[in-house]
């Protein structure tokens, strides 16, 4: 992993904005619940597209969630068999070329792992380690029986699968396709940790996306993106303490615990928002080294990577759009090179 070293900083930031009143239009804004989060869309367009985003997300959550007993991957989940239709269906093909091309670091059939540690079901505990063990070879994506062409799903006794590790990312990339279709050319779109433009902004600046510190409470740095998907994956985002120990949401589908990579804090900058939103997950499992040189082999996204002892690396794609605020400008970046 070749790399050196650079200081940044940013004296005057404006996060999640666009332009000024003067210089472009009125923005159309809207705030709702979905996939487990908090969405806060603003577009610039029509009013009425703020209900078809949220309508589009709702009806592919009702398609995809482990926990709507009306979703189409629930009574997968409860036959072990069953088929996927339209967004359902490519989603998951979607997610196992992920799977395969991270070498299981993401894993769609890791959902008995998360549940035993209560991240599903908002009862969190430390499970026993017999039981981690005996879920464990049922965390194999390999396993997964998947017909694309008929969407016609097939799981081994036991396993269960789950697609939010990608969904969130794949709901901004198709509500982002849908406001291109209706003539919009700007718009930023909020999805939890997921973040997707649509153009930039209405004066032709960049949007400009904070990251937050993940060890604090404020921003840390910024991007500067275009038509393109920012997703951040890091343990502070859903976590649980039990006996002075830290537990986080991201297993290690290797071990059937909390990730321990020695990063805290994962974004990935490309154009598609399921490929981000999976890529968070798994370079976040794999490490800094692993995710550097998986990095190093693709050509369709960018990261930035921080460690648990508060170092801070970026690719070389990011070296003109990164910045650090002002009050994190003596942090030092190291740049990942090719």
């Amino acid at each position: 992993m070749k790399k050196h070293f650079i200081s940044a900083m940013l004296s005057a930031l404006l996060f999640l904005t666009g332009c000024s009143a003067e210089s472009s239009p009125e923005p159309v804004q809207g705030t709702f619940f979905a996939m487990d989060t908090v969405m806060d869309f603003t577009i610039y367009g029509e009013s009425g597209l703020i209900d078809q985003s949220e309508s589009l997300i709702a009806s592919l959550e009702s398609l995809v969630s482990v926990t709507d007993t009306g979703s189409e991957l629930y009574a997968i989940n409860q036959t072990g068999s069953g088929t996927l239709t339209g967004k359902a269906s490519s989603l998951m093909e979607q997610a196992l070329e992920i799977c395969r091309r991270t070498d299981g670091a993401l894993d769609s059939s890791i959902y008995p792992i998360v549940r035993a540690w209560g991240f599903t079901t908002g009862s969190y505990q430390v499970p026993d380690e017999a039981e981690i063990q005996a879920l464990l070879p049922l965390v194999d994506y390999r396993k997964i029986q998947y017909d694309a062409a008929a969407g016609d799903v097939t799981l081994p006794e036991g396993m269960k699968i789950d697609l939010g590790s990608v969904a969130k990312g794949y709901a901004g990339q198709l509500v982002a396709q849908m406001l291109r279709e209706h003539g919009v050319q700007s718009a930023l779109l909020s999805l939890g940790g997921n973040v997707q433009t649509v153009g930039a902004k209405p004066d032709g600046s960049p949007w400009q996306i904070g990251i937050k510190d993940p060890q604090g409470e404020d921003a840390m740095m910024a991007l500067s993106v275009e038509d393109q998907a920012v997703v951040t994956s890091g343990g502070y985002e859903r976590y649980f303490e039990q006996d002075g120990q830290t537990y986080w949401h991201i297993m290690d589908p290797s071990t059937g615990h909390p990730a321990d990579s020695g990063l805290i804090s994962l974004t990935i900058v490309g154009d598609e928002g399921v490929v981000c939103d999976g890529l968070s997950t798994a370079l976040f499992v794999m490490g800094l080294e692993k995710a550097a040189d998986l990095w190093a082999q693709s050509g369709d996204f960018e990261a930035v990577f921080v460690t648990a002892s508060g170092e801070v690396y970026i690719t070389e794609g990011l070296r003109d759009r990164f910045a650090l605020t002002e009050q994190y400008a003596d942090t030092p970046v190291s740049v990942i090179e090719r």
